[in-house]
């Protein structure tokens, strides 16, 4: 059966679909033992990012750092292209062990948050000879393309003898190969001479990958100060998530350093506790919500107006699930609507929880000016700023707060982000008017219908209000004059990148 056929097929599949692999990179041929060879003069990278990476494991954490680093050792059966289709990675024209297959989508489905989800939808997964794996879903799943694709929380394919718990070998089937890692110094990864690329041209995460760096060491530096000198300083030739405000100084850098812009790089977000306390009352909860003014709140975080966009639908102009369904009630900024709202829905002053973090300013700058917007609507603002590892564990426990702030990676498919879409994240949002939503939005394959289907769920969401979705802000990074043919991209990637 030709994969192409497969993949243009797969949409009209419903209880059965099907993975089939005619699969090339030979995955136990990349041993980390193997010899680089010197391929013309020697050349490396050295990249900074915005911490230590927890783990290597790839399926272990979401955290985007993770899925930065890895996915240059790590593929999956398939990516996105440029416009964010979901393309064939592994899944086609590669030869690959449908064993190493479905071994490594079995560990993910344990291990992996993602995962773990995706695993409640499948019915079996099995091997189907030796290039041919079967997924059989217990209903049609939509996202699961997507959440194939996707570089955090990844499913990586891996060689079944390197898997165990915790990994040890690194082995994949990526243009690099794991050399070698120093607790906060860095993690170095070299050229994978046997690599056997894609044929189609690079676009995207998808098409061809050629590892023209021999070396990327990806260096921690978690204090973003320290990465807009080091870019200035031309010590880097990449600096990860640099602070908006730094712009000026990249552009006066005299040619040391070039600033990029990451455009639609994300959106921060306000998730509210469903379950207990103040924000439990939907009603109070739209009365939140008419009291906000999204705008001022992302020029409280971003200042230059280059870095946001204040608009109410979730999804860019241009992607199949751009919707203005419910905007209307976006950035409102209305005291007295919002009062009287609150009056109506009982509020007798009790303070509102707001959670938030320093460790990302622009959380920590949008939460003072939305506690300012809160007390002119009347409403009594309690403002609890914590270090995120403890706003992370705090938020699973429902008794201590009422809104926290976060921010999200802006992904291709509604479904991999919030997490409040699916099930028991917190905020524990759960509602007759959310499963129908989604429940017809998640059964529909064919991407025009779902397009109309996400303006359903997005009105629920107005309507509702488990999160409110502030705006949408682009990332700031830098790369110095000689890392060439870079790509803008969320999840950083220097195969097909070059030194001068």
């Amino acid at each position: 059966m030709s994969h192409a056929g497969l993949v243009q097929r797969l949409p009209k599949l419903s209880k059965r679909s099907l993975l089939g692999a005619s699969l090339l990179a030979m995955l136990c041929a990349a041993l980390p033992h193997q010899q680089a060879h010197a391929q013309g003069p020697r050349n490396f990278a050295t990249l900074a990012m915005v911490a230590e990476p927890q783990t290597l494991d790839p399926m272990a954490s979401t955290a985007d750092l993770v899925g930065t680093i890895m996915q240059h050792v790590y593929e999956t059966l398939y990516t996105f292209d440029a416009k964010w289709n979901v393309v064939p990675m592994l899944a086609e024209g590669r030869e690959l062990n449908a064993d190493d297959v479905v071994a490594s989508l079995q560990r993910w489905m344990d291990q992996s948050p993602r995962g773990k989800a995706v695993g409640k939808e499948i019915e079996s997964l099995k091997a189907k000879g030796p290039l041919g794996v079967e997924i059989v879903l217990k209903a049609p799943y939509a996202p699961l393309l997507s959440q194939l694709a996707l570089p955090s929380g990844m499913a990586a394919i891996m060689a079944k003898d390197s898997i165990a718990s915790p990994l040890k070998d690194f082995v994949g089937t990526g243009p690099y190969k794991f050399k070698e890692r120093r607790p906060d110094q860095f993690v170095l990864l070299t050229r994978f001479d046997k690599y056997t690329a894609r044929k189609e041209p690079a676009s995207g995460y998808g098409g061809k990958r050629e590892a023209a760096i021999e070396e990327l060491r990806f260096v921690p530096v978690p204090n973003a100060s320290t990465r807009v000198e080091g870019a200035l300083a031309g010590q880097y030739d990449f600096a990860d998530l640099l602070p908006v405000e730094a712009l000026p100084r990249l552009e006066k850098s005299g040619g040391k350093t070039v600033p990029i812009m990451t455009p639609s790089f994300g959106f921060p977000y306000l998730v509210l506790n469903t379950k207990e306390g103040v924000a439990a009352n939907q009603a109070l909860r739209q009365a939140i919500q008419s009291a906000l003014g999204e705008g001022e709140m992302l020029a409280a975080g971003f200042g230059d107006t280059r870095f946001f966009v204040a608009e109410g639908n979730h999804f860019p102009k241009g992607s199949p699930f751009y919707s203005t369904a419910g905007a209307t009630l976006y950035n409102e900024r209305n005291a007295s609507k919002a009062k009287e709202a609150a009056a109506k829905a009982g509020y007798k002053g009790e303070p509102i929880r707001v959670l938030t973090s320093r460790q990302y300013d622009f959380h920590y700058n949008m939460s003072l000016l939305m506690a300012e917007q809160l007390k002119r609507a009347g409403f009594k603002v309690d403002l609890n700023v914590v270090d995120w590892a403890t706003l992370v564990q705090r938020r699973n426990d429902p008794k201590l707060w009422d809104i926290y702030v976060t921010h999200s990676g802006q992904f291709p498919e509604p479904m991999l982000s919030p997490p409040q879409l699916g099930d028991g994240a917190p905020g524990w949002w759960d509602s007759p008017a959310k499963k129908s939503a989604l429940q017809a939005f998640n059964v529909e394959s064919d991407p025009a219908k779902r397009g109309a289907l996400w303006g359903k769920v997005q009105q629920v969401v107005y309507e509702e209000v488990p999160y409110i979705n502030v705006g949408k802000f682009n990332g700031l990074s830098a790369k110095s004059p000689a890392l060439d043919n870079y790509q803008p991209a969320t999840w950083p990637f220097f195969w097909n990148a070059k030194i001068k």
